[in-house]
């Protein structure tokens, strides 16, 4: 069984995106805050003693900015896996901003992370995310004996743990079987 520290990246910055007036997805390329910054080093402090062998990342630029404040510090080279992506909250792309997003996940947590019978919804499903972040697991604790850091983002750390509204800069504790099925 191997130990996974699930990371949520630090703050972002959106303001480089909502300026310009990018809409959707464009938002993933939004950089840390100078909070996150700040968060992304206390995190890396943290974990120091934890003996990680193994840093895996989201692609999108506020996790990978974290993953490499973290990787620097703890000498990790940062691997990139694009399952551990955010939670697409439209899979048309065409949502404008927060309030957008917001909307879909009110809407996720009406139906209790999974699209109602036979209706399905533009958002995807947690049962969805969970599967593609196992599958990403496993594909890199294979390669590791030791403990794992995986830099992602809320909605993913929800759907592999419960942990609802992990803050920026944070982890949550994950202890992964990659035989366990459930």
């Amino acid at each position: 069984m191997i130990q996974i520290y699930l990371v949520r990246h630090g703050a972002p910055d959106y303001e480089p995106v909502e300026g310009r007036g990018w809409p959707g997805m464009a938002a993933d390329s939004a950089p840390l805050s100078t909070e996150g910054v700040k968060q992304a080093e206390t995190l890396a402090d943290l974990l120091s003693g934890i003996g990680a062998t193994y840093l895996v990342s989201s692609p999108f630029t506020r996790a990978l900015q974290s993953a490499s404040i973290i990787g620097h510090r703890l000498a990790l080279g940062v691997k990139v896996d694009y399952d551990l992506r955010d939670w697409l909250p439209n899979s048309t792309g065409t949502w404008r901003g927060v309030a957008d997003v917001r909307a879909a996940q009110a809407e996720l947590d009406e139906y209790d992370g999974e699209w109602p019978d036979g209706i399905p919804r533009p958002w995807e499903p947690l049962s969805a995310v969970r599967e593609r972040a196992r599958a990403a697991i496993t594909r890199h604790t294979a390669s590791t004996d030791g403990p794992v850091l995986a830099i992602t983002h809320a909605m993913v750390v929800r759907a592999l743990t419960g942990t609802k509204d992990l803050p920026h800069g944070s982890h949550e504790y994950y202890r992964y079987d990659a035989t366990d099925n459930s």
